[in-house]
């Protein structure tokens, strides 16, 4: 059809942990999926593979993106930027982990490395009966020795010992090397993967575990963007959580303001974070006010506070809570962590009707295409006023639909946004008493309950647990004319 049904993989060190959903028929997909990965300090290798599913056979690799925990390390504060896809050979690909136990004896002159082979698991077959005939070769300081071979398996069991001299002063930036062959009679032996260590980390004591597997490292070659490229925003984060009560007194410095209003002038903790926030952090910064708060149930008297400052910040009505400031993105937070199951209720009947029925909707007379319309009169295609007012139609029919649904949700409505809503009419209403702003006090509401909340669900309900899958593109323009 000249087109794709992308989706990608996500592999740390060689083991899945996570998928996007397939977008369907496209060759310019957008998943705007967020993955969040709790991975070990020591994991080596971040890869992400571009596929295309295909219902019949096995999913075509489109190709992938590799990036080094080194390479990761390198921007602390993240990346966003596009990436070309690499080609995917399958005979280079690698997976399993290898056995080993590593020792560096300090008696007797010169020091000696001792190497303990003990077994593989879990390597990529190489041969055309789906197993391999897998040796171990390893290398340190110009010298190379290998195990013997074991014939037609996945799960090898060396137990071999092989020792190296080590030459004498320090050992600098030597490295040790094991790899993993898989020996063919006839023509190159077959990579089956490799793991590396630092002479300086095996001492003093033994190094001894399961390690995975890992390709050797990508080349700088760029392929001209011929497979494409991915988009990526990337971060890592390295915490150290403590016990609970370590935090005690960050909590009783930030609830203070709130806990005790009156008596908060405005150097007070919370106060200094608002003033501090970049706008790259402001979302990271109200999730994690929103889930301390939350905690200590004072969700809704923290919003209160940073919707009053905003309130009494703004002098123009018609700009209030339009900016991605502190309290907005809180009020946002907010209503996900506490209103997504009253989401789900109110739109997932009319978002499952919508996806079903897989109308063509279209308003625009450049976007058009006649051929599509599902009606063909006997003088030929669908015209243009005719395609328009089916598509109206249909909007106007979902639309009512959604509204019908949230307007007879008010019941549903978890009371802590009631409550949260309530608050924030007063402090509009006692900002801008006067009748010409009498409309503030239900914009200010409907900015978060329909721009921030019902719309977004609306335009892309996989993101918001509606769907497990994102539209294919004649429903997701539906969804986007209808978020509009």
């Amino acid at each position: 059809s000249g087109s794709s049904d992308p989706y990608c993989v996500v592999k740390v060190d060689n083991e899945v942990v996570a998928r996007t959903a397939t977008v369907w028929k496209s060759l310019n997909p957008f998943w705007g999926e967020e993955i969040t990965l709790l991975l070990p300090r020591g994991f080596h290798s971040l890869t992400i593979y571009v596929l295309d599913e295909d219902t019949i056979g096995q999913d075509d690799v489109i190709g992938k993106v590799s990036l080094s925990h080194q390479q990761i390390l390198a921007e602390p504060r993240g990346t966003d930027r596009w990436l070309s896809l690499a080609p995917v050979n399958p005979d280079q690909e690698v997976q399993g982990e290898i056995h080993l136990e590593l020792r560096v004896l300090e008696r007797g002159h010169p020091r000696v490395l001792r190497c303990h082979l003990i077994e593989a698991r879990d390597l990529a077959p190489r041969d055309p009966s789906g197993t391999s005939d897998p040796f171990g070769r390893v290398s340190c300081c110009g010298h190379t020795l290998e195990t013997a071979v074991i014939k037609k398996t996945r799960f090898p069991r060396w137990d071999e010992v092989l020792e190296f001299e080590l030459p004498e002063g320090e050992l600098g930036e030597a490295v040790l090397s094991v790899e993993v062959w898989d020996w063919d009679i006839v023509g190159k032996n077959d990579f089956l993967g490799r793991v590396e260590f630092l002479l300086d980390t095996l001492c003093p004591g033994p190094t001894r575990g399961w390690f995975p597997l890992l390709p050797f490292p990508s080349t700088t070659e760029d392929h001209g963007g011929q497979l494409g490229a991915l988009r990526l925003a990337l971060r890592l984060l390295e915490d150290t959580v403590l016990p609970p009560h370590h935090y005690q007194p960050l909590v009783q410095l930030l609830t203070e303001p709130v806990l005790c209003p009156a008596q908060s002038p405005e150097g007070m903790a919370l106060a200094v974070l608002e003033e501090v926030t970049s706008g790259e952090s402001r979302q990271d910064v109200a999730t994690a006010l929103v889930k301390i708060f939350s905690e200590q149930g004072l969700a809704v008297p923290l919003l209160d506070y940073l919707t009053t400052r905003e309130v009494a910040r703004t002098i123009d009505p018609n700009t209030l809570f339009r900016s991605n400031s502190l309290a907005s993105k809180s009020m946002e937070q907010f209503m996900k962590v506490v209103g997504l199951p009253y989401l789900h209720e109110v739109l997932k009947p009319v978002v499952n009707r919508i996806f079903e029925e897989k109308k063509y909707v279209e308003l625009d007379p450049s976007k058009m295409e006649l051929s599509r319309g599902r009606r063909i009169s006997f003088k030929g295609s669908l015209l243009e006023a005719q395609v328009q007012e089916t598509s109206l139609e249909l909007l106007k029919g979902y639309l009512g639909d959604i509204v019908d649904a949230i307007v007879g949700s008010v019941h549903k409505c978890p009371l802590p946004m009631r409550v949260a809503f309530k608050q924030l009419r007063r402090r509009v209403e006692e900002r801008f008493p006067s009748a010409q702003h009498e409309e503030v006090r239900y914009f200010s509401i409907s900015g978060f309950l329909f721009l921030r909340f019902f719309a977004p669900a609306v335009l892309t309900p996989k993101l918001f647990g509606l769907r497990e899958q994102h539209a294919e593109p004649c429903t997701g323009r539906t969804l986007l004319l209808l978020a509009k």
